[in-house]
């Protein structure tokens, strides 16, 4: 598949691998702040650009653009090498925040929080491979902490940056935060990510990309058309979507069986534990995702929040999930097994969501932290250990594309689930607003009007009986939909029960494919290094010395 050119042995020591740990942190901390900052001022964006009815958008179109790209940055990163490609997006990334900054309407800034997914795709993929790379599977649950710690960090810092953005200066500054960051994360990465150059030995499979683009594109397309009621299942351009799906999928799998280096290979379908794993997460996805977007926009407009506040509630979920994350990664490098996590996690997480889909306008707001706090230690007991099974079940030779693969289908439950639950949400959303207004007295091209551009400032405006009306139209519209999100993780419970225990690999990445020497062998070859170095230096300290003896010897005069 690809050949390895390094002038000596690529020496995977400790420092070496936490030296790299430290350009992946950096990366990580530009995407999870991202979505924090942005989470708390959803509805003062969507207000003041005129898209209400349309804000499902803003979260679809950057899902749908990290789906698509998943799996063409976990293959090249194979075939390529992963550093250039973090670079590029670290680079895609901020740049398309600089955009959303400067965007001056709804849909051009819907289209750089798209750019934005492909460079997110990037930072989330490579780094999970880079790992995998650098870590064995054994040991590897001991380097979730730092990572948990980046997360906790956004979690406190993100609703506090965006609700203060959003109640002190503009919306925009959720985003002209992210260009010095980005700046920063990216000079790091090129200065610690070192890791060996690859060159492809086949050819790259284009065609692929194309079509699994195109399939994920009618797939997400297909949903949103048919939840939409402009459109509604019934409606020819939504099965128009939907043939298209069928068309580029059925494509797709017939073009992969006959590359010589497939995009997705087929073998990973053969296989019962990558399977079982990744159909867990794409059932969370669906899950996670509709209940994440839009916390938030419940909380400040059905309960009655500020930006700011409505993201420290969100804190709670976050601590669940870092505590959880952590706890399950050092019990597993202790113990080396996980079946138990996926278990416990998926009837966490159920819990959680039907405690939720109780929640009502008059909900204290200590009880929804309580519901987010158990949400997030559900999340916790999965996202992570599906991601290890999934690499420890592959050969080192496909962990990137292994990965992606995973992260791909979770990643359309996301963007299924956000698109399904969260019209659904939007749809039932407008005709409650609509009938708030129209009964407040507003004729229907003002009660439209109205729904668009309501958002928390505007809401404080209003009189009390209206916005009574329009939190309660908040709250119906989005707790009910948790019900719709149950059977799914009923459905990732059963599927955990029979998520087959595996011994985990004691052996990196980059060492089991041969382009690194790792363990103990890394640290007496650069200790050896560092003694020729260090003899080097000194002849060379000694030879300056002789050097410089005698040219003054020759400029000394003569007696």
């Amino acid at each position: 598949m690809t050949s390895t050119t390094m002038e000596q042995p690529f020496l995977l020591t400790k420092r070496r691998i936490w030296i790299i740990f430290s350009a992946l942190i950096a990366g990580m901390l530009l995407a999870s702040l991202d979505q924090t900052i942005v989470s708390t001022a959803m509805p003062t964006i969507v207000g003041q650009l005129g898209g209400v009815e349309h804000q499902v958008w803003i979260v679809t179109s950057y899902l749908l653009a990290t789906t698509i790209v998943m799996p063409i940055y976990g293959k090249f990163g194979d075939v390529l090498g992963r550093r250039h490609l973090f670079l590029i997006a670290i680079g895609l990334f901020t740049v398309a925040s600089a955009g959303a900054a400067f965007a001056g309407d709804f849909w051009s800034f819907v289209a750089f929080r798209a750019m934005q997914g492909l460079g997110a795709g990037g930072l989330m993929i490579l780094s999970q491979a880079i790992i995998a790379d650098i870590v064995p599977a054994s040991e590897r649950g001991k380097y979730l902490g730092p990572l948990g710690g980046i997360f906790g960090l956004s979690a406190v810092a993100g609703p506090l940056l965006g609700g203060y953005f959003v109640d002190h200066l503009t919306w925009q500054w959720a985003f002209y935060i992210n260009i010095p960051i980005g700046i920063a994360a990216f000079i790091i990465a090129l200065v610690a990510l070192q890791l060996p150059s690859k060159k492809a030995t086949k050819p790259i499979d284009i065609l692929g990309v194309l079509l699994l683009s195109v399939a994920t594109t009618c797939l997400i397309f297909f949903t949103d058309f048919g939840g939409d009621a402009a459109h509604g299942w019934d409606a020819p351009e939504t099965w128009m979507w939907g043939a298209g799906l069928v068309v580029a999928a059925g494509l797709f799998v017939f073009v992969e069986s006959r590359a010589a280096d497939p995009i997705i290979p087929l073998s990973f379908f053969r296989n019962p534990v990558f399977v079982n794993a990744t159909a867990i997460g794409l059932m969370i996805g669906l899950a996670m995702f509709a209940a994440i977007g839009f916390i938030p926009t419940f909380l400040q407009m059905a309960s009655g929040t500020s930006a700011a506040v409505s993201g420290l509630l969100m804190l709670p979920m976050m601590v669940g999930l870092m505590g959880t994350s952590i706890a399950s990664g050092l019990i597993i490098t202790r113990t080396g097994r996980y079946k138990v996590f996926p278990i416990a996690g998926t009837l966490t997480t159920g819990l959680a969501i039907v405690l939720m889909a109780g929640m009502t306008a008059e909900t204290a707001i200590w009880l929804i932290c309580v519901f987010l706090f158990i949400f997030g230690a559900g999340l916790g007991l999965i996202m992570q250990v599906v991601v290890l099974v999934v690499q420890n079940a592959v050969p080192a030779a496909d962990i990137g594309s292994a990965t992606s693969t995973n992260n791909y289908f979770r990643e359309v439950g996301a963007a299924l689930g956000t698109a399904v639950f969260g019209t659904l949400f939007t749809t039932r959303l407008s005709e409650n607003l609509m009938t708030v207004f129209a009964d407040a007295g507003a004729n229907p091209e003002q009660a439209a009007e109205a729904t668009a551009t309501i958002d928390p400032q505007i809401l404080d405006q209003l009189p009390e009986a209206v916005r009574d009306g329009v939190v309660s139209a908040y709250a119906d519209a989005l707790a009910p939909v948790f019900w719709y999100v149950l059977p799914f993780i009923g459905v990732a419970f059963l599927l955990s029960l029979f998520l087959k225990q595996v011994p985990l690999s004691d052996v990196a990445g980059l060492v089991a494919r041969g382009e690194a020497v790792g363990g103990e062998e890394a640290e007496r070859l650069e200790a050896a290094q560092r003694d020729r170095r260090s003899v080097v230096a000194d002849d060379d300290a000694t030879a300056r010395s002789a050097r410089s003896g005698t040219q003054s010897a020759e400029d000394a005069p003569t007696r």
